[in-house]
């Protein structure tokens, strides 16, 4: 018999509805911890900055605050200024937050299409109270090795970013594809704030549960492929190799559903650490299905993002474990600043969320302010 695609698929459905049927317990279980896990953390971590990376770009802020950050991300990047709120976005808000802002530039025309897969490649992070958080303090009881973790993280996402600086040149139009109006003056469609707030809290709601589905769904499926056996079989495999079977595990784990790689890591052993540097890095399949979501109504590519991911994944495991090696040997500055972060660390729902609105709404009024001096300058 032939076996074409569909029949592939149509075998694949099946037996994931009988491995539920098999496992009620086991799924219904782990669906439990996923929504936990989007209740404490996603949600009030993502929401806020969901919402402000809307503002910024249907109020015309984004566009505004260009030429004050066009000294910086064009050397560094080859990117417009107006770019930089890709990536500002990226390292405060996390996961797929700066995918998402990326994607919004290309779809207001504030950056070429070349533009808009370079951010794809490095403007989509994990935040800081991911890292913190749920990393630091929740899988290794330790600030010092979240701090570790973000500044990492922060570094490996820049360097990324400065290697795909040249990717698309060539092809590349001089100058984004704006629309132009009347006059002929290059603009994009823009929105008085009342109607951008009303749009950018429905879109960050939407985006937010869309993402919540694709962290449950992977979660479930990490955890059927535990239940009968697939992972200890692959973490068995990867022993072989000198690999130990933790490590295996939370590797193969962490590549599909990145929560439940990291929080299967034991202890604050170097290679544990440097593995979570790796998996926060990769981000997982989860997060890739989650802005391959963001990417469906548009003609980017995902191609480039994965090799971004995956550069990065390479570069911050090595950073951390340069980091690892100068930390021991100066203990003193880490454990000052990381004291710092603690607070941050330990947070509830309404708590992580009074800080998430706490930091987008001083952002958004410190961009606003921007955005009115550099208007009175121009008039002026």
């Amino acid at each position: 018999m032939h076996f074409t695609r569909r029949h592939i698929v149509t075998i694949l459905i099946l037996s994931c509805l009988a491995i539920l049927l098999i496992s009620p317990n086991e799924s219904t279980a782990s669906a439990r911890d996923a929504l936990l896990l989007c209740f404490n953390i996603i949600i009030p971590s993502l929401f806020p900055f969901f919402v402000l990376s809307n503002i910024m770009i249907d109020t015309g802020t984004a566009q505004s605050l260009s030429r004050l950050l066009q000294p910086v991300m064009t050397p560094l990047f080859n990117l417009n200024g107006a770019c930089g709120t890709a990536l500002a976005m990226g390292l405060i808000g996390g996961y797929p937050v700066g995918a998402r802002t990326a994607v919004s530039l290309y779809e207001k025309r504030l950056c070429t299409k070349a533009e808009a897969q370079r951010m794809l490649a490095f403007c989509n992070n994990a935040g800081p109270a991911f890292i913190f958080g749920f990393v630091g303090m929740g899988v290794f009881a330790s600030s010092r090795i979240g701090l570790l973790l973000y500044l990492t993280h922060i570094a490996a996402s820049i360097t990324v970013g400065v290697v795909f600086r040249q990717y698309g040149r060539r092809g590349e139009q001089c100058t984004p594809m704006q629309i132009t109006d009347r006059t002929g003056k290059h603009c994009s469609p823009l929105q008085n704030f009342p109607n951008a707030f009303i749009n950018a809290v429905t879109q960050a709601m939407q985006s937010v549960l869309n993402i919540c589905a694709f962290v449950i769904f992977f979660t479930v499926f990490v955890r059927m492929l535990f239940v009968f056996g697939i992972l200890p079989f692959v973490a068995n495999v990867l022993s072989l190799f000198g690999m130990q079977t933790t490590i295996g595990y939370s590797l193969f784990a962490g590549l599909v559903e990145i929560t439940g790689g990291l929080r299967n890591l034991q202890g604050d052993a170097m290679s544990s650490v440097t593995l979570a540097a790796f998996l926060l890095g990769w981000a997982g399949l989860s997060v890739h299905t989650q802005v391959l979501s963001f990417l469906s109504h548009s003609n980017l590519g995902i191609w480039t993002y994965i090799a971004g991911k995956a550069l990065h994944a390479v570069i911050s495991a090595a950073y951390m474990f340069i980091a690892l090696r100068i930390a021991s040997h100066d203990t003193t500055t880490m454990s000052i600043v990381s004291q710092q972060v603690q607070i941050l660390a330990n947070l509830y729902f309404y708590q992580a969320f009074i800080v998430s609105m706490q930091i987008a709404s001083i952002t958004l009024l410190a961009l606003m302010l921007l955005r009115l001096a550099f208007r009175r300058s121009e008039r002026g």
